[in-house]
């Protein structure tokens, strides 16, 4: 049995898509940042809370390969995967694919932790990176 891995399906909107009718590069990342956000949301956590405490998510660093264009209507699920839980970052692994396993989309990204109040790091508590675990 592999890593768990967290599965959020997305439909291309027309919205989505620039005039020829693909996936406006920037609307990746907004499908990748949905789906970290139902990751959070499936292990017990709203960032509304989160930020009631003084936590918020950041993204660090993301490095993404367009693999091929994915098209308007198109029925994709993003795969999401955390890698590595330090004690302040997150480091995650997700791709766009279709029913087939054809990957459209992937990227790496580096989520950090951070005082909201003071934009300074802060430490996971243990109990979140232990239950993004379980779930992806």
């Amino acid at each position: 049995m592999g890593t768990p891995t967290f599965q959020w399906p997305v439909r291309v909107y027309y919205s989505d898509t620039d005039a020829g009718g693909v996936v406006y590069h920037a609307n990746y990342l907004n499908f990748f940042e949905h789906a970290r956000t139902e990751m959070l949301r499936k292990a017990g956590f709203e960032q509304d809370t989160l930020l009631a405490q003084d936590l918020v998510f950041v993204v660090r660093h993301m490095s993404l390969d367009f693999v091929r264009p994915a098209r308007f209507n198109q029925s994709l699920v993003v795969v999401t995967e955390l890698v590595k839980a330090g004690a302040a970052t997150l480091l995650f692994q997700q791709r766009l694919q279709d029913a087939d396993g054809d990957i459209y989309c992937q990227a790496d990204v580096k989520i950090g932790c951070i005082s909201a109040q003071h934009f300074q790091p802060t430490r996971i508590p243990q109990a979140i990176k232990q239950e993004l675990a379980r779930v992806g």
